[in-house]
């Protein structure tokens, strides 16, 4: 099969082996491939741990038909069926993965494009959003870096839930404008300086209830003065800065409880129930088309290097896709 592999040389197609599925594993023919800003670390060489050496593919999400089943994935899963779910090394013509990470896609007539990219905005932020975030109806709830793809969504699921205040935030005047038309009610800009009390004065004075925190860095002191007295922040990214200096005394005279998230360090049982939460909540709006992303742009598999070179120069609004045929 053909698939995008890091070299010393940078991003380049290859011919590799068709993967082969484990026990609880399926085997998915790629139609389209979804790109996240993650991919990027593997796309240079500088992911976490080993599989950003030469040789790894990046990916973390796809939409396509199943071709094999192991022994021991449910039987309603099937041969010829079309799914999307998250999956690594998905920069590919085929890829494997848990059955516990695919869904049937929800509309016959769906892209797959539009399919391939849906998968991690909707886990990430219904796990950030509801299970971390406590959303619920007449909350407050900001969108940290809310015009990337996933911050859209969680956008769209704040207000799926009921908060009836969702700031969203990011520094692109152009991008800025368009937050409303995914549902946030505030829209803000953390280079202006009084952004905090923008965010103050939207909820009366008390700050959010919980932040969806994808830029951590430098902005971690001022998101914390926006936050209520007892509220969450869930860090999700870390965009502006993996380090920055921290307001340990705002932390505590505040109370909020701070929830730092990754799909890393998770157990298989813990992402099928990260998955079968977000399926549950998520899925009647999703089929009903309540729930959806732009798509900036579709490359095909082996443009692959533009493709990244696109996202990474931050040039998007809402998910990029690649397509193998």
């Amino acid at each position: 099969m053909k698939a995008a592999v890091y070299t010393a040389q940078g991003m380049a197609l290859q011919d590799v082996p068709v993967p082969r599925p484990g026990p609880q594993q399926v085997l998915v023919k790629l139609r389209a491939i979804g790109l996240n800003r993650a991919d990027l670390a593997i796309a240079s060489g500088h992911a976490h741990g080993a599989v950003g050496g030469i040789g790894a593919i990046p990916g973390l999400e796809g939409a396509g038909e199943i071709v094999e089943c192991g022994a021991e994935v449910p039987k309603s899963f099937q041969p010829g069926m079309r799914v999307m779910g998250g999956m690594g090394s998905s920069y590919a013509e085929y890829a494997v993965t848990d059955w516990g990470r695919l869904h049937a896609v929800p509309d016959t007539n769906m892209p797959w494009e539009v399919a391939a990219t849906l998968p991690v905005a909707l886990q990430t932020m219904h796990d950030a959003v509801v299970t971390h975030g406590l959303c619920a109806p007449g909350k407050a709830v900001m969108i940290q870096g809310a015009s990337s793809g996933v911050g859209l969504m969680g956008l769209q699921i704040a207000k799926l839930m009921g908060a009836t205040t969702v700031v969203g935030t990011s520094t692109n005047p152009q991008k800025r404008a368009r937050l409303h038309e995914f549902g946030a009610t505030l829209a803000v800009d953390t280079n202006d300086p009084g952004w905090v009390k923008q965010v103050l004065d939207a909820t009366g004075g008390r700050g959010v209830d919980s932040v969806v925190d994808q830029i951590s860095g430098p902005l971690v002191s001022q998101t914390l003065a926006a936050t209520a007295i007892l509220g969450r922040i869930v860090n999700v990214g870390r965009l502006g800065g993996f380090k920055a200096e921290f307001d340990f005394d705002l932390h505590a005279a505040r109370r909020i409880t701070y929830v730092g998230v990754t799909f890393r360090t998770r157990s298989v049982e813990e992402v099928r129930e990260i998955v079968r939460r977000a399926r549950a909540d998520l899925w009647p709006a999703l089929e009903a088309g309540k729930l959806a992303l732009p798509i900036d742009k579709v490359f095909h598999l082996d443009q692959v290097v533009e493709a990244l070179a696109r996202m990474k120069a931050n040039q998007h609004f809402g998910k990029i896709a690649m397509v193998t045929g």
